[in-house]
């Protein structure tokens, strides 16, 4: 068997006896209990929820999401308070993951150190980028099985550490799918469109789509857009095409996911490749 379809199978099989076990507390919360795990669980209506003593938001079935980072803590206490007051806690035990090293060599200089002139620029970009991710609204459509945003192979994975031209990167924060200019992205999940930008400095063509609860996605170096800010998207809609805009090397997209600031790995929400 794939070593990718194991780790697949260990990843259902870890959130599915985690269901089971907090069951009994009436809690219901599933996903892989590593880091990178966007995590997605229920209560009776009404519940309250703390991560680590900091609140979490609750839909009005009790619906909530919470995700860790890539170099998240290995330990966290998730309490809540049921409408009757009782109180109860699941302490969480992630796995460590270790990620591997990308080397990149005949990069252009300025994809590897931008120039003065464009620094400005950045600071808005990243502005932009932000307070899309911010948005907290009461939309369900994170708690849904999520699907692939495009066809082709995978050419990047979460985590992985780049290093162009011998100079070491940040981590990179998505999963890259490779396929020829043209090809569609779909919404892997409904939502609404935070932010639509047909430029930026190193994304390109840029997609944020809020799923709710501040769970996004994110799609970079789009050659066409077809949404605008405010669009309402359903599962499996077309809403750009693949391209190497940006500070792209080829034509790709790069799919990210956060909850908030937090940058989580969409693999883990979607079938094996």
């Amino acid at each position: 068997m794939p070593e990718s379809v194991t780790r697949r199978l260990i990843s259902l099989l870890a959130g599915w006896l985690l269901t089971l076990t907090v069951q009994a507390q009436t809690l219901v919360l599933t996903g892989a209990e590593t880091q990178g795990s966007l995590m997605r669980g229920k209560l009776p209506p009404g519940s309250q929820v703390w991560l680590n003593d900091q609140p979490i938001g609750t839909l009005a079935d009790g619906s909530f999401a919470f995700g860790f980072g890539r170099d998240a803590a290995l330990t966290h206490t998730l309490r809540w308070t049921l409408p009757s007051g009782e109180q109860q806690s699941h302490e969480i035990s992630l796995s460590a993951r270790e990620y591997p090293t990308q080397r990149i060599e005949g990069v252009p200089q300025a994809m590897v150190t931008p120039p003065k002139s464009v620094l400005e620029r950045i600071k808005n970009d990243n502005w932009m980028v932000a307070k899309a991710r911010k948005t907290n609204s009461d939309l369900r459509d994170f708690t849904v099985d999520f699907i692939w945003p495009a066809e082709g192979p995978i050419t990047g994975v979460y985590g992985s550490q780049r290093v162009f031209n011998g100079v070491p990167k940040r981590p990179h924060f998505g999963v890259d799918v490779g396929a020829p200019t043209g090809t569609d992205v779909v919404a892997p999940a409904g939502g609404t469109i935070t932010l639509a930008h047909a430029d930026l400095y190193y994304s390109g063509g840029t997609i944020i789509i809020d799923h709710g609860l501040g769970v996004n996605s994110t799609f970079l170096h789009l050659s066409q857009l077809n949404v605008s800010v405010g669009d309402r998207v359903e599962q499996g809609q077309k809403i750009g095409e693949i391209g190497a805009t940006g500070r792209a090397t080829g034509p790709h997209l790069d799919w990210r996911i956060n909850w908030f600031s937090e940058r989580l790995d969409p693999a883990l929400l979607v079938p094996a490749r």
